[in-house]
């Protein structure tokens, strides 16, 4: 059985004994609508409307036949991929570490100079393909090869890169073209029988595989209420929701994680807590705040039904939640990240920021707080669409750990996080 196939088993398996331990071990430490879609005028969050007459048959290069047994989800391999995690960690420059933390852009019709920069020159551990390809399967796995080779070399072993993408359906999805399928929006997917959104999602997913992208910023699990599904920015007038109430939300999204995970591709429940009732767009509009949701709510369900079905990744949104944090920002909330998520959802995976490079909402806090404000919150992989960014991040992330002991122990648990996270998608390698 490959590594990949025994790493989604161990996901399945709900990060079992030594795994959870690896990465639970530091204490504790997810966004509104898709991340930055790349094009200069479109919002992250909102995505940017799919190319209309790009089309594509799935490519169905890779099996999932390995992925549905149960065998390496056994107690000896979570003890290996511990063990594995914490050799990588250790063996680990506090530069190396800490690039980890960081997902840097890509474009995703070609890798600029300035991306490559900014992944190498800080040891970026992760990036988000941006903007729009309708280049297909093949140019995209050329793309994510070049990535690859920027990826930091630890113990003389290549720790390879976590390569995401937008690839939700509608008008958010960012590779397009031939292997590719044209994916519905999630408001049509709503409609679907589970088996059928189930059995779709893992096609898109080996799509994805297949261009060597390990990680879908997708699904949306945001409740939009029926009287607001025409006037929401971010999520309701774009179609991203699964439907108007928790329920089929959390049925739908469910079945799409199950489908993508099952296939071997990492997903992201997007954005806690929800945007759902935010008063605005994030990426475009500061001072986004939502005056209706609260700590406690059917919202939630959505979120606890995409962690039982194996999501691996949380998203954190940018809106200030009155009735949760007055005084933060969603991403830089110790009571969401760390109360809500952690705590209180019992998650044991990654927490990934929204775009906190580019979007309006954060501009006014200084680039580098926005990273350590974000780790110290709880948070463990920051993303940014704008490779400028890249630099002072981590920079003030390294700056901080030098003074703050208990801060350098949340740097120690993210990185673990994220660690395993590469494991599971064979992204990681110890044999």
């Amino acid at each position: 059985m490959s590594g990949r196939a025994r790493a989604r088993n161990l996901r399945l398996a709900a990060l079992p004994l030594g795994v959870a331990l690896a990465v639970a071990g530091c204490g504790s430490s997810s966004s509104p609508s898709s991340h930055p879609s790349g094009a200069a005028s479109v919002p992250h969050t909102s995505g940017s409307p799919a190319p209309g007459t790009t089309s594509g048959a799935p490519s169905g290069t890779r099996s999932t036949t390995a992925a549905a047994s149960t065998s390496s989800g056994s107690p000896s391999h979570s003890a290996q991929a511990s063990a594995c995690v914490n050799n990588v960690y250790a063996a680990m420059s506090d530069k190396q570490r800490v690039g980890q933390l960081f997902m840097a852009p890509v474009t995703a019709t070609g890798m600029t100079t300035a991306e490559q920069n900014a992944i190498s020159d800080n040891d970026a551990g992760s990036v988000i393909l941006t903007g729009r390809s309708s280049a297909g399967v093949q140019s995209t796995k050329s793309l994510t090869g070049r990535v690859q080779a920027a990826a930091p070399t630890v113990g003389g072993k290549k720790v390879g890169l976590l390569v995401s993408a937008d690839q939700e359906g509608g008008q958010v999805q960012v590779l397009n073209g031939p292997g590719f399928s044209v994916i519905p929006s999630a408001m049509a997917q709503g409609g679907w029988p589970t088996s059928k959104l189930q059995t779709s999602a893992g096609t898109w997913a080996s799509q994805l595989r297949s261009a060597g992208v390990d990680l879908d910023l997708a699904p949306v699990v945001d409740v939009v209420p029926p009287r607001l599904q025409n006037t929401n920015a971010p999520i309701g007038m774009l179609m991203r929701n699964y439907g108007t109430d928790a329920s089929t939300v959390a049925r739908q999204s469910s079945a799409f994680v199950r489908g993508m995970e099952q296939a071997g591709e990492l997903t992201t429940l997007k954005h806690f807590p929800s945007l759902g009732q935010a008063s605005g767009n994030t990426d475009v509009t500061a001072g986004v705040t939502d005056t209706a949701t609260q700590r406690t709510g059917d919202y939630l369900t959505t979120y606890e039904s995409g962690i039982k079905a194996g999501a691996q990744f949380i998203m954190a949104a940018l809106a200030v939640y009155q009735r949760i944090d007055p005084t933060q920002q969603g991403a830089f909330s110790s009571t969401v990240l760390t109360g809500m998520i952690r705590d209180e959802l019992k998650f044991n995976g990654v927490i990934i920021s929204d775009d906190l490079g580019n979007a309006a909402q954060v501009r006014a806090v200084p680039t580098g707080d926005r990273a350590v404000r974000f780790i110290a919150a709880g948070g463990n992989l920051v993303l940014t669409v704008n490779p400028a960014t890249v630099a002072p991040m981590t920079s003030a992330v390294l700056d901080k750990m030098g003074g703050d002991a208990t801060f350098r122990s949340q740097v120690e648990q993210s990185v673990k996080r994220v660690l395993t996270a590469k494991e599971q998608a064979g992204a990681l390698s110890c044999s």
